[in-house]
């Protein structure tokens, strides 16, 4: 799959994301962002306040990011299943603060001041939404 194509749907604000952790016990957390971004075609940065996905994230570093744009039919959905480590953990500097400023002008000031950190991921690999050949 084309990493340009998906960074282009990934950055689309229409776009649904669920983001995927799992903790050191291998308990399993699925939750919806709209903070990601790819950055380039290695680069994932997100928001992210104290929930179960940061804390997993803390245990366990692997993460799997869809992506999806619906269609008429789930076989008009496009999308991609993008699979991350964190790189780093931001709890403070540029990026945390560009962030909060764009989550404070969508949401207020109660939803940026809930980020705690900006996370940097580097993208292990990527497949289809819906990959016929698995």
């Amino acid at each position: 799959m084309d990493r340009k194509q998906i960074m282009k749907m990934f950055n689309r604000q229409s776009r649904i994301g669920v983001l995927s952790t799992a903790n050191k016990n291998g308990e399993v957390n699925s939750a919806v962002f709209g903070s990601p971004q790819m950055l380039d075609r290695e680069t994932v940065i997100m928001a992210i306040g104290n929930n179960r996905s940061y804390r997993n994230l803390q245990e366990n570093p692997k993460a799997t990011f869809i992506v999806v744009e619906p269609g008429g039919n789930p076989s008009e959905w496009k999308g991609a299943r993008v699979y991350l480590e964190v790189d780093s953990f931001e709890r403070y500097g540029e990026l945390l603060d560009s962030f909060r400023d764009k989550i404070r002008k969508m949401a207020g000031d109660k939803s940026a001041n809930a980020i705690e950190s900006a996370i940097r991921f580097k993208i292990t690999g990527v497949r289809p939404l819906i990959d016929a050949n698995p």
